[in-house]
């Protein structure tokens, strides 16, 4: 048995989580959100999704996720995994984004990456909605521009699904993922 790793990357408000809480729905994959790994350390710091969090903290995020990325390397072949996070278009990014496909790679599993894209004005509406202070997401509209703009989006990999959300459905998202999962190993 082949396990897949989906690999959903997007900006803050793109919609990661809740299109992975579908995908999981309709295909048993463990959604491994970038928050349950930042999370184990912004929680404790007091992160509010408002506030910055400093070089230090995110530095023990990276510590986490390391942790998380050794457990999932243990999986068992039947278990298939969907990780979340935003990568900044920078050498940090690409490092942090190469993560995952190593993982794959180590896993022997199939490798999905998916890319997701979002109007701005649509990015800017979605980060104030206060169900996302449960996570500790970021919730400030200007943050998220600064963000952005300073940082961009990591391009997506030769051969990844980019997704615009701004108008698609978390379901219907979820359809075309496993659509494209499955015409990839197919062509494999």
């Amino acid at each position: 048995m082949t396990p897949t790793i989906y690999h959903l990357a997007g900006p803050p408000a793109s919609g990661k989580r809740t299109v992975g809480l579908a995908l999981s729905a309709l295909t048993g994959a463990a959604l491994l959100d970038n928050h349950l790994f930042n999370d184990a350390v912004f929680k404790p710091y007091g992160a509010d999704g408002l506030r910055p969090v400093s070089d230090e903290v995110r530095a023990l995020a990276t510590e986490v996720w390391a942790l998380g990325l050794r457990a999932a390397a243990l999986a068992p072949a039947d278990v298939d995994q969907i990780f979340t996070a935003y990568y900044t278009d920078n050498a940090r990014g690409a490092e942090a984004a190469a993560r995952i496909p190593a993982l794959a790679r180590t896993r022997r599993a199939q490798y999905v990456p998916v890319w997701l894209s979002c109007a701005t004005t649509e990015l800017s509406r979605r980060v104030t909605h206060p169900e996302r202070q449960v996570c500790a997401k970021m919730r400030d509209p200007a943050r998220l521009a600064a963000l952005l703009t300073g940082g961009g989006l990591l391009p997506p990999p030769p051969g990844a699904l980019q997704l615009d959300t701004t108008a698609l459905s978390p379901d219907e998202a979820a359809r075309r993922i496993i659509r494209f999962a499955q015409s990839s190993r197919q062509g494999a």
